[in-house]
């Protein structure tokens, strides 16, 4: 097939981006016959990033694969803000490196980003997401399980940068998701709950027990949520603030432990 041929294809299935996406499946294309099997996928509806095996993360190429959240462009304000997080906490010399706990990481995308002088940590609930993980941050511990369960008990208030995507669209709006969600990725990185909140209040509740003093929850929520997010870190005893990034939709809720 021709580049205007699977432009034509993508365009007919009604991708918006047809001439982009097929610059990108022509290039991870082995030969014509890997070409029509990546194609027919997209086709179908698999999302792109799936289809290619990658995600574009500041600037880097993270691994994904068929049954995993792919990472939005809005986690990017995540990552930066775990990142400043943890150089303000950087120490010199042999003081000792900063710990850093991405949680609930899928792919991990912001221990992917972070620097060889800290200690990085991945958990997550899912095997499948967590093999992506351990390709995209190499030098991160990766740890399976539910939210603290999967962290080392040596970890306890130790953690100065707790980091989370966790999910947090509500019940009833998961079926208004773009088919590209809502029938490919895992409605347990979806679904927050009720409210959407759920998995942040368990996130926030027991934070400061893992927590150092100084230590900071940082959370992805959304516009809709973060007050109902912000509440559930006060009401565990941390000092909140919002940091929000409209260029590309990213809102993220902090809270210090004092």
């Amino acid at each position: 097939m021709t580049h205007a041929q699977v432009v034509a294809r993508l365009r007919a299935a009604g991708c918006v981006w047809a001439e982009a996406e097929a610059e990108l499946l022509l290039e991870a294309a082995g030969g014509a016959a890997g070409l029509e099997s990546l194609v027919a996928r997209r086709v179908a509806g698999e999302p792109l990033e799936l289809v290619l095996g990658w995600v574009g993360f500041l600037g880097r190429r993270l691994r994904v694969a068929p049954g995993v959240f792919v990472p939005r462009r809005r986690t990017e304000l995540l990552a930066r803000t775990a990142l400043a997080e943890a150089a303000a906490r950087s120490r010199p010399g042999d003081a000792g490196r900063v710990v850093v706990v991405e949680m609930c990481c899928g792919v991990a995308p912001v221990a992917a980003c972070l620097p060889d002088a800290v200690e990085a940590h991945a958990a997550d609930v899912s095997a499948v997401a967590l093999d992506c993980a351990r390709a995209n941050a190499p030098r991160a511990a990766v740890h399976e399980g539910d939210l603290y369960d999967a962290l080392p008990r040596g970890l306890r208030g130790r953690v100065e940068v707790l980091a989370a995507n966790a999910p947090y669209v509500p019940t009833g709006r998961v079926a208004d998701m773009p088919p590209e969600a809502r029938d490919h990725e895992p409605l347990v990185s979806l679904d927050g709950g009720v409210d959407g909140v759920d998995v942040h209040r368990r996130l926030a509740a027991a934070a400061s027990g893992w927590l150092a003093p100084g230590g900071v929850l940082v959370v992805e929520t959304g516009r809709s949520q973060v007050g109902l997010t912000s509440a559930a870190m006060e009401a565990a005893g941390l000092t909140t603030r919002v940091v929000e990034d409209p260029a590309i939709g990213g809102c993220v809720a902090v809270g210090v432990r004092s």
